[in-house]
């Protein structure tokens, strides 16, 4: 995969696959975020080891991540956690992560679809989806496309600060997903007006 989007405003961005020779390009984009939209991640982003030891699972298959490109600068982040169990095989983590600038201009969709098309190249049948309380704009957007709560754990996880949060997990059918998606897409004014 490798295909320029282009955004509500008429923006574009290159989506492609993460590949371990893009760390630094990662780096920088992950460095950038401001505090608020690290807060909730699941690694600490900004420590290269950590970001090292993530791309190794790419290299491995175990996950698969794309990136938006804009102007050679990484925009956006996705990935697609695949189980190694043989219990839940099936079954896909999903994570996207947007620069300020990007957000609220169509390229969470788009990241979004992209993994959709991923899950079902790997026949997968269900997305999870796992954010903390306070990551409400995440869960609405889930919410959205279909996605359904599953459980609520109480002060389960800590943020980046350590402080105890509550952990949410949503699911979504692959086959439902794709039904929202569609919808979203055929309802945008932007993807009409292309």
């Amino acid at each position: 995969m490798d295909k320029t989007e282009k955004l509500k405003d008429g923006t574009e961005a290159r989506i492609r696959k993460l590949v371990v020779e893009d760390i630094d390009r990662l780096m920088e984009f992950y460095q950038a975020l401001p505090l608020e939209d690290r807060k909730y991640l699941k690694f600490d982003v900004t420590d290269r080891k950590v970001v090292a030891k993530r791309l190794l699972r790419v290299e491995n298959g175990d996950d698969i991540r794309i990136i938006a490109i804009h102007g050679g600068v990484v925009v956006a982040s996705g990935a697609l956690e695949l189980s190694g169990e043989a219990w839940s095989r099936h079954q896909g983590e999903i994570r996207v992560i947007i620069a300020r600038p990007f957000q609220h201009r169509g390229l969470g969709m788009i990241m979004i679809r992209e993994l959709y098309f991923i899950a079902v190249q790997n026949n997968l049948k269900t997305i999870v989806a796992k954010m903390m309380r306070p990551q409400v704009g995440a869960q609405k957007i889930f919410r959205s496309l279909g996605f359904r709560e599953e459980s609520l754990m109480p002060d389960f996880v800590k943020d980046i600060k350590g402080e105890s949060q509550d952990l949410i997990v949503m699911t979504c059918d692959v086959k439902d997903l794709w039904k929202q998606l569609d919808r979203a897409f055929s309802e945008s004014d932007w993807q009409r007006c292309r």
